[in-house]
């Protein structure tokens, strides 16, 4: 199913993003300028990119799966979630990562270190009870016995 999206560059003699391969889920974001991020800390990179995520959708943002063993960078928070409001015009994508080496990380311009996808959502009304039907079955390895 393909969704037309309204994009806009920051940079123009940077590409838009694009999926690699006809398979591709995630498309690829670019580094819209190069980094150096210090051991054991926490960078913003600008992606390039302020994207209106359709209503009924947000947009993931994650690292590409090489990222954590080519550089040493993970996203502390694991995935990013974008709303479908955050589409105004300071609102370019950033890639959060963290450096978990002892030594300076650099990213260059034009690198390719994160993606994301366009997931399908709903949003819940409540409807809060006293009691849960469900037998309780714990949780956190309770399967594992």
């Amino acid at each position: 199913m393909t969704i037309q999206i309204k994009i806009k560059r920051i940079d123009k003699t940077l590409p838009l993003p694009k999926y690699e391969t006809a398979g591709s889920v995630g498309f690829d974001l670019i580094c819209r300028e190069s980094a150096e991020i210090p051991p054991q800390s926490i960078v913003l990179i600008p992606a390039n990119v302020i994207v209106e995520t359709p209503p009924g959708y947000t947009l993931m943002v994650c690292l590409r799966s090489s990222t954590p063993r080519k550089l040493g960078l993970m996203m502390p928070q694991g995935v990013g979630i974008v709303d479908n409001d955050y589409c105004g015009e300071e609102d370019e994508l950033k890639i959060q990562v963290y450096n978990f080496t002892d030594e300076i990380v650099n990213v260059e311009r034009g690198s390719r270190i994160a993606q994301a996808i366009f997931v399908r959502v709903g949003t819940a009304e409540w409807n809060e009870v006293e009691q849960m039907t469900a037998a309780s079955r714990g949780g956190f390895g309770s399967t594992d016995r």
